[in-house]
């Protein structure tokens, strides 16, 4: 079978198709305007006034002061830097050892955090922090009365994403953060997969620490932004020169920063009415593949979620075989995160909502975007049940169970 050269892409929480708007944007600090930022003739300041310029839309987007916005190369920078940077406020030990009150650090987090998260803190752990890891409950919320029992005098940071990036379930970060406050804790929270789909306000969440990444709002690739709050405690992660106030050394970015800044602007203005159609083409795509194909279950699907994200276990086939049967029919879907493509084990974030590894592996990630149309979800909706039904044909674990029925 040949590929179709016409494709539907539906896995736009691994990355976005960048937006015509912020190309023609970026392309004239990629030529003739490629002043570095922090020198002070006039092609410098011109590239300062332009990423300035960005810092602006992209505190507009989640409702922050430009100041507390802090450039970095992506979403993985921005977590690490929240966590180790807090941690390292904390207490002057490099190993994390100790603090004043003689413990260990203790820092909370959940099981079914991005691996930029869950990494950072088992190197923590490494160094002589102790770690709490909360559980989730089927439908992926956190519950919010063992986050009050895991509390420990000495714990400095909880972190906690706002919208998970393979079931779009979105976590209840003002309670969380009140609880934050009542104890004094820095807060941060992972906002990858939330900012440009759902309303993020950054005073309304309560956060102290906030990650972006552009390229999940139709920017460019390898470049984000931490928000940090004012007068939230906060070490240098890298060291260098005095870029951006001391946080972040290196030179900016700049078209990346400015691409950044524009995909900002437009995902601040389209918000609502994306959010509208890319919601309805999910349910469309819900409801027909639940019609179409027997023994399919929509994960965690009664909790709040992104708009246009759609996790769907089908039993009796491997996730993996069906992603393949329709790249090969021109559609373009997900196992879950792309950065944990080719991993043996499956999914955690599956299985911390307690679904067993076969269920696990015979799930499918739909993210939708700007750009799904309703005719892309119909012809989604004619090749999963026929590659569905072609794959479970192969599986005879399947057809007894289904004789068995």
């Amino acid at each position: 079978m040949t590929i179709p050269s016409l494709r539907v892409y539906l896995d736009h929480n691994a990355t976005t198709p960048v937006d015509p708007a912020v190309r023609e944007a970026m392309l004239p600090f990629l030529a003739g305007d490629f002043g570095n930022a922090s020198s002070i003739h006039s092609p410098g300041q011109e590239a300062r006034a332009a990423v300035e310029t960005a810092r602006e839309q992209v505190a507009a987007l989640i409702a922050a002061k430009p100041q507390e916005i802090v450039f970095t190369s992506g979403g993985t920078e921005s977590d690490n830097h929240a966590i180790f940077g807090s941690l390292l406020s904390s207490t002057s030990s490099p190993s994390f050892a100790s603090v004043t009150s003689g413990a260990p650090p203790h820092l909370i987090t959940s099981a079914i955090e991005h691996e930029a998260v869950l990494n950072s803190f088992q190197e923590l752990e490494r160094r002589g922090a102790a770690v709490t890891y909360l559980r989730v409950h089927r439908d992926g919320l956190l519950d919010l009365s063992e986050l009050r029992d895991a509390l420990r005098p000495e714990t400095a940071l909880i972190s906690f994403m706002h919208a998970n990036n393979e079931l779009g379930v979105i976590q209840p970060l003002a309670e969380i953060a009140k609880i934050a406050r009542e104890k004094k804790m820095c807060f941060h929270t992972d906002a990858v997969q939330s900012a440009g789909k759902i309303p993020v306000d950054v005073n309304e969440l309560g956060v102290d620490l906030l990650s972006l990444s552009a390229h999940k709002f139709y920017g460019p690739k390898g470049v984000g932004a931490l928000f940090v709050r004012s007068g939230t405690k906060l070490r240098q992660f890298l060291f260098g020169g005095h870029h951006q106030r001391g946080f972040r050394p290196g030179t900016e970015n700049v078209p990346g920063i400015v691409g950044m800044g524009k995909a900002a602007e437009i995902a601040h203005q389209l918000l609502a009415g994306d959010a509208r159609r890319i919601s309805t083409l999910r349910d469309r795509l819900e409801h027909g593949l639940l019609a179409r194909v027997p023994d399919a279950r929509v994960n965690a699907s009664g909790a709040p979620r992104t708009p246009n994200t759609s996790n769907i276990s089908f039993a009796g086939i491997e996730g993996e075989a069906l992603v393949i049967a329709l790249d090969l029919r021109g559609i373009a879907v997900s196992t879950g995160a792309a950065c944990s493509s080719g991993a043996v084990e499956p999914s955690h974030v599956l299985t911390a909502i307690g679904l067993s590894a076969s269920e696990a592996r015979s799930s499918i990630r739909f993210s939708l975007g700007r750009g799904t149309t309703e005719a892309e979800i119909d012809s989604v909706l004619r090749a999963v049940p026929e590659a569905v039904a072609q794959l479970r044909q192969l599986s005879p674990a399947y057809r007894r169970e289904a004789a068995a029925r």
